[in-house]
Parts: C-alpha cells; sequence; structure tokens
C-alpha cells in the first residue's frame, strides 16, 4: 500500500462521526509535520479541533478548504464492508466519508506537501473545519477569526465526480412551532389544536413560493417541510406542534427574501384564527457563484486537463458547503468545489471512493495551485 493510500487510510478508520475531529487533526498536523509543514490546532469544543496550514507568501492566497466530520456511520450490519474498515474491493475504498470527505481533505493536505517540496512561491492556506455535516460551526469560527478575510480564492474538497462546481445553491434550515391550548378530545372546542394550526401552514407553504423567480444559474428555488412532531396521547388536544422545513435559495431569490416571505405568511396565518405560529431560523448558509470564465476556473480546468488529458465538466448543485460561510466575509474571492467521490454515494450505506481518482486529485490540487499562480 503506497503511502497516499496509508494516510486516506486513517482518516477513513477515524471515527469523527459528527464529533471527534481532533483525532483526524492530529492525524494531518502528524502528517504535516513530518514534511516541514507547521500548522495551528484551534480548538472548537471538548475533541472538537479546526486546523489551519499556511506555505509560501504573497499577497494573493489560494485556500484549500474541507471539513474533517462524517455523518453517522447508520447500521454498520447493512454495510457490505465495515464503516470504519476503509477496505479496497475493486479499486473502490469503502468506509464512512471516504467520499464525503476524507479523500478530498487526504488529497489537498498531499498536495500541500507537494507544493512545499517542490519550491512553490505561491501562498496556500489549507482549513480543516469541525461539524460541516451539521451547521458548519468550524467555518464560522475560522471565518470569525479572520481566515477568509485576506484570501483570493477558494477550493473546497468535496465530492464531485471530478467536476468543477463553481455554485451551489443556499441553505436555509427552519422550525414553525404551532402552539395551541390543550383540552380532552370528548370536548375539542374547549381547546385550540397546534396541530391544525400547524397544517394551515404546511398547506399554504406548497404555493408559498411559486412566484420566486428562477435563477439563470442555479435554476427554481426548492423548499420542502420534512420534519413533523406534536401530541402525545390520542385523547388529548395538543397544545403544541412543530414543523422544520428546509429551503435552498437562489440569488435570484436569497435567504433574506425567503425569511421575509415566511414571516408574512404567519403574519397572515395568525391573523386568522385561534392558536399562533411562531417562527425559528435555525441555518442560514448563502448561495455560492464564480464566474464560468473566471481566473479560477479556468486555471483549474487547465489543471484538470493536465493530469486527466480532458478538461472537467463545469456544473453547479444545489447542496450546500462551508463556502457558504466564508463567502460572508466583505472580502470578495473566487470559489470552485472539486474533489473525488461522488455526492450521489455520499451519506449512504456503503460510501465508497475509487482509489485512483483520489490519486489523481492529488496530482490535480497541485496542478491547479501551479497554475492558479502562474
Amino acid at each position: 500500500m503506497s503511502d497516499d493510500i496509508d494516510f486516506l487510510t486513517q482518516l477513513v478508520q477515524t471515527d469523527s462521526a459528527n464529533d471527534h475531529e481532533a483525532a483526524v487533526s492530529k492525524l494531518i498536523q502528524a502528517k504535516l509535520d513530518a514534511a516541514g509543514i507547521e500548522s495551528q490546532i484551534i480548538p472548537y469544543a471538548d475533541g472538537r479541533t479546526n486546523l489551519v496550514a499556511e506555505i509560501g507568501s504573497g499577497d494573493r492566497i489560494l485556500a484549500f478548504e474541507g471539513h474533517q466530520d462524517t455523518v453517522s456511520l447508520g447500521n454498520s450490519k447493512e454495510w457490505t464492508y465495515p464503516p470504519l474498515g476503509a477496505e479496497i474491493h475493486d479499486g473502490e475504498m469503502y468506509g464512512r466519508g471516504s467520499a464525503d470527505m476524507k479523500s478530498g481533505l487526504a488529497a489537498m493536505v498531499l498536495a500541500m506537501i507537494r507544493l512545499k517540496a517542490s519550491g512553490f512561491a505561491g501562498h496556500l492556506r489549507l482549513m480543516a473545519t469541525v461539524g460541516e455535516e451539521y451547521g458548519a460551526m468550524g467555518a464560522y469560527q475560522l471565518a470569525d477569526q479572520g481566515y477568509a478575510d485576506d484570501i483570493s480564492a477558494l477550493i473546497v474538497g468535496e465530492p464531485t465526480s471530478l467536476k468543477i462546481l463553481f455554485g451551489h445553491a443556499g441553505s436555509l434550515n427552519y422550525k414553525i412551532i404551532a402552539h395551541g391550548k390543550s383540552a380532552h378530545s370528548s370536548e375539542p372546542q374547549r381547546g385550540i389544536n397546534a396541530v391544525e394550526k400547524l397544517v394551515d401552514y404546511i398547506v399554504a407553504e406548497r404555493h408559498a413560493f411559486d412566484d420566486a423567480p428562477i435563477d439563470p444559474v442555479i435554476g427554481s428555488l426548492a423548499h420542502s417541510v420534512t420534519v413533523l412532531q406534536a401530541g402525545d396521547q390520542v385523547n388529548t388536544i395538543p397544545d403544541l406542534a412543530v414543523a422544520a422545513g428546509n429551503i435552498r435559495p437562489t440569488p435570484a431569490f436569497p435567504n433574506d427574501q425567503v425569511i421575509s416571505r415566511i414571516k408574512t405568511l404567519i403574519t397572515k396565518l395568525n391573523a386568522a384564527g385561534n392558536g399562533t405560529l411562531e417562527f425559528n431560523l435555525t441555518h442560514s448558509f448563502l448561495p455560492v457563484i464564480s464566474k464560468k470564465d473566471g481566473h479560477l476556473v479556468t486555471a483549474a480546468n487547465k489543471a484538470v486537463t493536465s493530469v486527466l488529458g480532458r478538461p472537467a465538466k463545469l456544473a453547479i448543485i444545489h447542496a450546500a458547503t462551508d463556502a457558504s460561510v466564508y463567502t460572508r466575509s466583505k472580502n470578495k474571492f473566487e470559489t470552485i468545489i472539486y474533489g473525488p467521490g461522488s455526492m450521489s454515494i455520499a451519506h449512504q450505506i456503503d460510501e465508497h471512493v475509487n482509489v485512483q481518482d483520489y490519486l489523481q486529485s492529488i496530482e490535480t490540487y497541485t496542478a491547479m495551485a501551479q497554475h492558479y499562480f502562474a
């Protein structure tokens, strides 16, 4: 087994499901230390750390970024191979995080090491974060500490099937809390049914965004109510009901307009009858768009062509990434998402990554940095 494959194996075998990223940070730091690259461990919480490393100097800074956490393992009995085994079968490495996104993160670390050894003259920053899978807390911490305030371009190593993604939709998570009044179900008129009030919102939500403009790049805004919680006893009128929803904002109908639309809808429904609805914002991640003919996309595709012998397909997705957090910075910079593995297998039983794609991504990230500063 090569050192490059062994490094990815170690990362996949390290359980960082929604926590414990410090163990991943230590492996990355040890790898960088052995190559003479200093790194900084930035604590977020007990057992949870971000990592930042830099090589080179200069006013223009290219950032490599990836998250260290994974989603939960799921039922290990349903996996064909152990979810923390990092076993390789028919050229595919199986394991939680193999695609999303320890292969991309490992490839970025190894590309940084190659660039350092080559005498690379540019300025490169590596950022490895905690908690991307729910809340992006690590990205928020690094953004608050100014790590995006001076970068010129950002490459996020999420799985893209080796496509160059030049943008993605935002993601807005929220809760609607319906308040009513409990009563015995034999006398429902004495109470206020929170379920009925919540259903009023759910029905109205289906068409609440029908007039949202279609973005010329991202496409239509997507919205769904995805979680319901109400009642605890069949013979009691419930006084509380909760729905959670997710919306994918676009530049044509961004996060602030989405929030305003929901609040307006709630005000209308609250005025229409008994019971009250309350809106709580859980997460709000912004859309990210870069120019298809911009310097970063052009340089990245030259790199892909030099390694794979063909240009990459340019695309967008509706999933959000840590890039949504960094783009809040007043500093404006280009962003792409590129990495080995497929988003379609991320979060799934038998998650895997093609080992050859992973190895080629090391060379591609290396070439991306070189072409960006050429």
